[in-house]
Formats: C-alpha cells, structure tokens, sequence
C-alpha cells in the first residue's frame, strides 16, 4: 500500500505479543511509522485492536471513548498479582463449595456504573512512570477507584476444575473497565480470589471479530479501512456545502446543530472534521484537512 494512505487496520491480535508489537509489524506491512493503536490489549489477550494509519492516528483518542466488548473466562479459588494467569500466585482458597447460583448471583453485582479500582498491573500512569513498571520495580501502587459502566454482564458457564471454579463470561462495558479487576473483585466478594485465565475482545465500538483480520492474512494481503469509511462508521456525520466545508477546513465554528462528537463531509464525500455542540452551533474539536 501506499506509506502516505490514512486509514483503521482491524486486527485480531494473537496471543502472547504486546500491542506494541503488533503495531511494529503493521508499521513494516504499511510502510510508515505513523501507526497507534485505540487501547492496548494484555500480551495474553487476543481479539480486536484497532489501529490507525497516518492521519487516522488522530482518530484514535476519540475511539478509545466508545465501548468494548470481551469473552473472558475466570479462575474462582486463586488470586494472582496481576489479576491474570501471568501473575505470581498471592493467595488460594478452595471455591468447590460454591454452587452455580451463588456465582451467577454475585456476577450480577458487577452490572451497572460502578468504582473499579484498575489493577496494579496496568498502563495507567502514577508519578510519570507506568503503574505496571512500578510493580516489576518491586513497589507497592495503589491506584484510585474510577467511575466506570457494564452494560451486560452474561455468565454462560460455570464449572468445577478441581477445588477451583472456572466460569465464562460476556461483557460489555465503558472504555477504561479493567475485566480483570472484575475477575479480582468477584473473587474478593466470594471470599476465595480470583483471576482471569483467558480475555478475548471480540468488539471496540462498531469494529468487531468479522471485520479483524489476522497478522498472516494482513501479511498476504494488508486491508486498509479509508479514514471516510472509519469515521462514517464510528461517528453521526454531516453532509456540508461548500461554503460550510471552506470554513471548517480554517476550524471555523458553524451555525449547525450536531448530536454529540459527529464528523462532518465535504460535498465530494471527503471526510473533513470531527465537530461537537456547542451552545451556539457547534465548534471543531479535530480537523483532518488543511
């Protein structure tokens, strides 16, 4: 493809690689170092990764915002410092005495606006350094509860593995929800810990599995989503004039009433600005064209 085309490139990460390092490799398959990603995944976690190409990098910020959905399932009977499979183990108790309703029911709790605390190993930043670098520095991070929302919250299976309980679950929830501090805090509510021992994002706002595409068929042949069609797709739009269009491509405001962050068309379809209301009309929040 071309280095200089803007666009969203899918992914269905593997497991066992960074975000990063997915990222290194679209880099060398689009020819341009100009690649970001829309909110990492874990080294174990597979699924979509949404990544933006050249102009589109600036897309990104705006889809992190919007929500996501998971496949996880979790480990009942065991705490691990990570909140996941690759942690060290801190604490075991046995859970077989816990029957399906029992779990069913405590998952209920997690359904709703709530205040997670995120877990420990994470990239969210305390004093400039990354709370997970803190952790592998052998400091102790205590992180503050955030606001965040789960929509749905479905258990699909709960089963006995030896003394533990393993159940898998469908979420859908706000941007910045941690599924494992969910593996973490049901655990904790139950009293006998808990992590996750498996995560699969199978959605990030309207981009899902069907339209991801493994490293090895981007490597046979790299899909470029056109920076119009990402943000016809994750945005309300507005078709202008020409006049409208020449004001916006100086980051005019204009008299035009949009619903929330909408992104706003020339008259030859060329996707232009993201716009949002403003008490009179509304005003840019990022132009993509000059």
């Amino acid at each position: 493809m071309s280095g200089s085309a803007s666009g969203l490139v899918v992914v269905d990460k593997p497991g066992g690689i960074t975000s990063h390092g997915v990222v290194s490799r679209v880099r060398r398959l689009a020819g341009t170092r100009k690649v970001g990603h829309a909110g990492t995944l874990d080294p174990m976690a597979t699924g979509v990764l949404v990544l933006g190409i050249n102009r589109a990098t600036r897309l990104l910020g705006h889809l992190m915002l919007t929500e996501k959905c998971y496949d996880a399932t979790v480990r009942l009977g065991q705490a691990r410092h990570t909140d996941d499979a690759e942690g060290e183990i801190t604490a075991t108790a046995p859970a077989g005495h816990l029957s399906p309703e029992q779990v069913r029911t405590a998952a209920l709790g997690f359904v709703g606006d709530l205040l997670q605390v995120p877990t420990a190993v994470s990239a969210i930043k305390v004093d400039g350094k990354r709370a997970h670098q803190l952790v592998r520095e052998g400091e102790a991070v205590e992180l503050k509860a955030r606001p965040v929302t789960v929509h749905d919250l479905v258990v699909s299976d709960v089963r006995a593995v030896d003394d533990f309980i393993d159940l898998d679950i469908s979420v859908r929830c706000s941007s910045g929800t941690y599924i494992r501090a969910i593996a973490r805090d049901l655990g904790a509510d139950l009293g006998v810990g808990g992590h996750l021992t498996a995560l699969r994002r199978t959605a990030v706002g309207p981009f899902d599995l069907e339209t991801a595409h493994t490293l090895e068929e981007l490597d046979q042949e790299f899909r470029l989503l056109p920076i119009a069609d990402a943000a016809r797709l994750s945005f309300p739009t507005v078709e202008l004039d020409e006049t409208q269009a020449a004001a916006v491509r100086v980051g005019k405001r204009l008299d035009l009433r949009v619903q929330g962050l909408t992104a706003v068309f020339g008259p030859e379809g060329d996707f232009l600005a993201l716009y949002e209301p403003r008490s009179e009309g509304s005003a840019p929040v990022a132009v993509f064209v000059g």
